[in-house]
């Protein structure tokens, strides 16, 4: 079964871009990926489809056909590893996707040039997340998406074109390697759309929708779980109240209105405030929530003195 990460990558194999933005994306790709020798660049992914798009790209960009070959991933024992193997017009391809200066010296870093409009800086993206990207399925775990790139110059390069976007990446060094990530939903959703993963967007975009309801649905029930044991919580004190009032000194003792409340707290033991002002205006009474809380509030002081009072004899 594909990975949300390879049907992403794969959405992005067909895209028929401008030769700009070929170049950003081939550069992003060949910095993160590429073994530059002295002959030949050798490029490997696991993903078959991927290297077919940078056999493409050079191709239709550079008019060579570069070699491929596949070998098996002893490590894991079980993945093929696809390689292309570029070895015409080396140094004119080199110095074209800015990967080495005019004396042939490897840059640490993209150069503005190469990516000096927002385009080219996505396509630069777009080529750095087919090599080492990564988005987490939002049906089975939190949102993330990350790169992983060896060099640190590369890495702050990569949040930089992210944040150019608004989109509010990190980095922090993992082992020898630095990883850039984005853990906002709505980012991460906002990158596919702008390296034009439309598909994935409409995917992402429909779990998260699922899992926020459901997420306000499960808050929306705690909220009122935790009201109904609260409303229980001080009904029962409020009979514990009235039964105590009641065999000490009687309800005689209290005023029209209190009595009346203390009626209906006997008759509807489980009503909140607000259900027994509505009983209670259906029966003729009219009274508000506030009402009826400052007439348990004066039953609560009543049986407070009451238990005082017979504490105080007891002694």
């Amino acid at each position: 079964m594909k990975s949300f990460t390879t049907e992403i990558k794969e959405e992005l194999i067909d895209l028929d871009l401008t030769k700009e933005e070929d170049i950003a994306e081939l550069s992003g790709f060949i910095r993160n990926n590429a073994n530059i020798l002295e002959k030949k660049i050798d490029i490997k992914n696991e993903n078959m489809l991927v290297i077919k798009r940078m056999y493409t790209l050079f191709k239709k960009n550079f008019n060579i056909l570069p070699k491929n070959y596949t070998e098996i991933n002893k490590i894991f024992n079980k993945n093929h590893i696809y390689h292309l193997k570029v070895d015409q017009n080396l140094e004119f391809i080199l110095k074209a996707l800015n990967i080495v200066d005019d004396n042939n010296n490897i840059l640490d870093r993209v150069e503005d040039y190469l990516i000096d409009d927002d385009l080219s800086k996505l396509a630069y993206l777009r080529g750095v997340f087919l090599t080492c990207g990564s988005v987490n399925d939002p049906k089975k775990s939190r949102y993330h998406l990350e790169f992983i790139t060896s060099f640190k110059e590369e890495a702050i390069v990569i949040q930089r074109l992210l944040n150019h976007f608004d989109l509010n990446s990190r980095i922090i060094k993992r082992d020898i390697k630095f990883m850039i990530y984005i853990k906002e939903a709505e980012k991460i959703s906002d990158f596919l759309k702008m390296i034009h993963a439309y598909k994935s967007v409409l995917y992402y975009e429909n779990v998260r929708v699922y899992r926020e309801q459901k997420n306000l649905t499960n808050r929306l029930n705690n909220m009122e779980q935790a009201n109904t044991e609260k409303t229980m919580s001080s009904a029962l004190k409020q009979l514990e109240d009235i039964d105590f009032i009641t065999r000490i000194e009687g309800m005689d003792k209290l005023d029209k209105k209190t009595k009346e409340a203390c009626e209906y707290r006997l008759k509807y033991p489980e009503s909140s405030f607000s259900e027994l002002s509505e009983i209670m205006k259906a029966d003729g009474i009219i009274i508000t929530k506030s009402g009826l809380n400052h007439r348990f509030r004066k039953i609560a002081e009543e049986a407070e003195y009451l238990r005082k009072k017979v504490a105080r004899t007891k002694k």
